[in-house]
């Protein structure tokens, strides 16, 4: 099913472990240790590294793969976030589901998606109609929430230790997230980021040392996330797609 894939193998990240979760089913996925699913800002890093082919592509299946290390760090924080990752687990495993069926080839890339899938009109561009779970849409509301944590990350790495992350993190969902939510998600967003813990508690589950290290380690993966983002960004502005409802 992944010859094709396997052409480009280059591109992706060289962990078995992760290959084969984002592969799993979602009974197999309960039956993941909690250690697997630890969090760990590093592989997160090491993802977005290769996320961007050669020719500025995304790879879809390194996306993914970015994306579940990013529920590990929205899961690693409790329920507070409950609202944003289960959504986004949903987006994945209909991803997923992409990357394994019969028109993969086709999902090798963004890119390659959406031409697949306007060539086709496998999108509803004005309203709700046959293909409400299609590529183009699914990704694009993990494109939005990318933004927020684009920017909280960011926020986080600038922040001093007295800084409160509550305030960054609804500055950050003001800036992106909240403009596609209905008032009472924004209500519910609000009163959950009230109790988020402090900035030492957000650094101890990045897993990565002290908070130097988290700090200088957010450098080069911030940026990353926000070229992915940008490629995405474009891409979707250049066909449209970017108010998919």
């Amino acid at each position: 099913m992944f010859g094709g894939l396997r052409q480009m193998k280059h591109h992706y990240v060289n962990c078995t472990s992760d290959r084969e979760y984002l592969l799993m089913t979602p009974t197999m996925a309960a039956a993941v240790t909690s250690e697997e699913q630890k969090f760990c800002l590093s592989e997160v890093l090491s993802t977005f590294k290769v996320c961007l082919s050669e020719n500025n592509e995304v790879i879809l299946e390194n996306y993914v793969t970015g994306w579940r290390g990013l529920v590990k760090f929205l899961n690693s924080l409790g329920t507070v976030f409950g609202f944003i990752s289960k959504d986004a687990t949903n987006k994945i495993q209909i991803l997923v589901n992409f990357l394994n069926g019969e028109t993969f080839s086709h999902y090798m890339t963004v890119q390659s998606m959406v031409q697949y899938e306007l060539d086709n009109g496998l999108v509803d561009l004005d309203k709700r109609g046959n293909h409400p779970e299609s590529g183009c849409r699914t990704l694009l509301r993990l494109h939005r929430a990318l933004r927020w944590l684009e920017l909280f990350l960011e926020r986080l790495r600038t922040s001093t230790e007295d800084s409160k992350t509550s305030t960054m993190c609804a500055e950050a969902y003001n800036e992106s997230l909240a403009q596609y939510h209905p008032w009472l998600v924004r209500k519910a967003a609000g009163m959950a980021f009230c109790v988020l813990p402090g900035r030492p508690t957000f650094f101890e589950v990045m897993n990565v040392g002290p908070p130097e290290q988290v700090v200088a380690m957010l450098g080069e993966a911030v940026p990353l996330i926000s070229q992915v983002h940008q490629v995405t960004e474009e891409l979707y502005a250049k066909n449209n797609l970017l108010n998919l409802p």
